[in-house]
């Protein structure tokens, strides 16, 4: 009865409603069997993939838990019996006043289940099954019945039914598949639930922890630098000029970030700030700017766009200022951790809002503190007496830009693969910077913009010298097999890595043979965070320990190979998100076990993990 009374109520406000409203495709789906052939007396495991547009749920299969639970119907089902009720992931649950109950249901993307047993008698042959699923298709305004239809084939072969495919649907692969389909929702969906402001604060603390990552360090001296120069020239704001700068940073970051979400996939905004060709712009830029630093030329927006507004001067520093916004966002989106990488995820799937609202308080968070980075040096440069010490600074702050431009040179490298800028290369060039910028501060180099009162030495510009000198000896002893920090190292092109294989296939036949579990590194060439965790955390003793028991496998999402790109779908499809580096555990039955999402600096999180998977694969 009350399933009578709840559809009455749907139709009554669906045709109530405005007739613009279009539900055809707010359910999409795709089913698949889990084998191809066969035998009499055997499982079926029929999985639904579902997608569900933003705004709207379907509810829970479970009767006992909804006005209107979803269900297959098979018009002919005598080739197989139904095995109980659907598979599903955990519902959400909502009180529902107009029935004083709780209701379950599901958003987003979700795997549906349905467990059937073939007949003993059915013969050999190809068969193919006509199927209904029956759904409500509900927003926060009215709820639709949809009757989606479906069929799927099989093969059946003569023989006796295979023991380890005539079981149940059992309670580990439910809890992957479980697992699976709420990796997407993992800190996201939880916030949403929780309201608006708790979610723009969950969003905020997401910004501010991605500061510490090791892609944003490079963004500090050219931020300084950059501003520092900004701040001479004439009728300069700084406040306006920091304000440009920070609402550029959330704007570009934002947005770029989600139309190419929109038009590429989730992991359009990774792959523009992977792309070989944009990390050598980026290169070559910063080399630019360094020697501009230098003092060898100014730079000066073109005539042309000049001319383009009546303000020229101020509109030139302006576009500047934007230009500059928009490499900070290149360079940080391969490292804005497994939030980011959920919410593009999500907003290639057709999510709007949340995204929207996500990324723009993530940003803000981001941008927060170069603002302040933008602000200081532009009045620093209006100090008086600032000309010979300010000098200086922006001499140092150029070397400090031509060290990061060879990390991006030697990401082209490692996609192209030149081996001309390797880890030997880039570390070479980096303790040559060091010492030269040592043996400039002490007066033995000089800049164009020197001034004579540089030649005056004093205790603070000789101590910065030997520093400088003493760092660039230190990376130079790692060319010679000694262990510089591994933060470092992160930005460092990465070695080969032994024990490691790149072929998921292979894995899985490993796997199987040595009866372990597969450990998957999504990675990527260009990943600062990923070789981080590399260099920090996968070298620990207890790790290296732990890493014997598993298969261990690296799948490159970036780069110009098929298999990256087969390798960035699996990630996003299959587990909801484009984040680098992130961490998944299989049995060699591909049934998942557990997943780390992304870069952590506690390495005693991810001892857990890997423990904790291991317990539950060998128990």
């Amino acid at each position: 009865m009350s399933r009578l009374i709840y559809i009455f109520l749907s139709l009554s406000i669906l045709f109530s409603a405005n007739s613009e409203i279009s539900v055809d495709n707010c359910v999409s789906f795709s089913f698949d069997t889990d084998r191809d052939v066969y035998f009499p007396g055997e499982n079926i495991f029929l999985e639904l993939d579902i997608n569900i547009e933003d705004g709207f749920h379907i509810y829970s299969v479970d009767p006992s838990k909804s006005l209107a639970s979803s269900y297959i119907d098979f018009p002919d089902s005598s080739l197989f019996s139904i095995i109980g009720i659907i598979h599903e992931p955990k519902a959400y649950s909502k009180f529902d006043s107009t029935f004083n109950m709780d209701v379950y249901y599901h958003e987003n993307k979700i795997k549906l289940i349905q467990d059937l047993r073939l007949s003993e008698g059915i013969n050999k042959g190809e068969y193919t099954v006509n199927a209904i699923f029956n759904y409500y298709a509900c927003n926060p305004r009215f709820c639709v019945p949809k009757f989606d239809n479906f069929s799927f084939s099989f093969n059946i072969k003569e023989g006796d039914a295979r023991e380890e495919f005539s079981k149940e649907l059992d309670v580990n692969y439910e809890q992957s598949f479980v697992q699976d389909n709420e990796l997407v929702q993992i800190g996201l969906n939880e916030e949403i639930n929780k309201g608006l402001f708790s979610f723009i604060l969950f969003s905020i603390g997401m910004g501010f922890l991605s500061l510490l990552t090791p892609c944003v360090f490079p963004m500090i001296p050219i931020t300084v630098s950059y501003f520092t120069k900004e701040g001479e020239k004439e009728n300069n704001n700084p406040l306006i000029s920091a304000l440009i700068y920070a609402l550029g940073i959330i704007i570009i970051f934002t947005f770029l970030g989600l139309i190419l979400s929109f038009t590429i996939g989730a992991s359009g905004a990774g792959d523009l700030a992977s792309n070989p060709w944009v990390n050598l712009f980026i290169g070559i830029l910063f080399i630019y700017l360094a020697f501009s630093l230098f003092g060898y030329y100014e730079i000066q927006i073109p005539s042309s766009l000049r001319q383009f507004s009546l303000k020229k001067e101020s509109q030139g520093g302006k576009m500047g200022i934007i230009f500059m916004s928009l490499t900070f966002t290149l360079t940080s989106f391969t490292c804005t951790v497994a939030f980011v990488g959920a919410l593009l995820a999500a907003a290639s799937q057709g999510a709007y809002f949340w995204p929207i609202i996500g990324m723009l308080s993530f940003s803000t968070a981001f941008a927060f503190p170069f603002f302040f980075l933008a602000l200081f040096p532009q009045y620093l440069s209006k100090l008086p007496k600032s000309g010979g010490w300010l000098n200086s600074v922006k001499v140092v702050m150029g070397f400090l830009e031509l060290a990061a431009a060879f990390k991006f040179i030697s990401n082209t490298d490692l996609v192209w693969d030149w081996q001309i800028f390797t880890r030997t290369t880039v570390l070479t060039i980096w303790s040559l910077i060091f010492i030269i910028i040592g043996i400039y501060l002490m007066g033995k180099i000089k800049m164009p913009f020197d001034s004579a009162k540089n030649s005056q030495i004093g205790f603070l510009r000789k101590l910065l010298s030997i520093i400088c000198v003493i760092f660039g000896i230190y990376l130079s002893t790692g060319l010679f097999g000694n262990n510089i920090h591994g933060l470092i190292e992160s930005y460092l092109p990465p070695e080969k890595a032994e024990n490691w294989i790149e072929d998921l296939d292979q894995a899985y036949v490993l796997a199987e043979k040595e009866n372990k579990p597969i450990f998957i590194d999504f990675t990527g060439y260009t990943c600062t965070n990923c070789r981080w965790m590399e260099i920090n955390v996968f070298e620990l003793n207890a790790v290296k320990l732990l890493f014997e028991d598993f298969i261990l496998v690296k799948l490159y999402t970036d780069g110009k190979e098929k298999e990256h790109s087969i390798n960035r779908k699996l990630e996003i499809d299959r587990f909801g998100t484009a984040a680098l580096p992130y961490y998944v555990i299989l049995t060699p039955e591909d049934k998942l076990i557990s997943t780390f999402p992304g870069m952590d600096v506690r390495s005693e999180k991810f001892i857990n993990f890997l423990e904790n998977a291991k317990s539950e694969f060998y128990d």
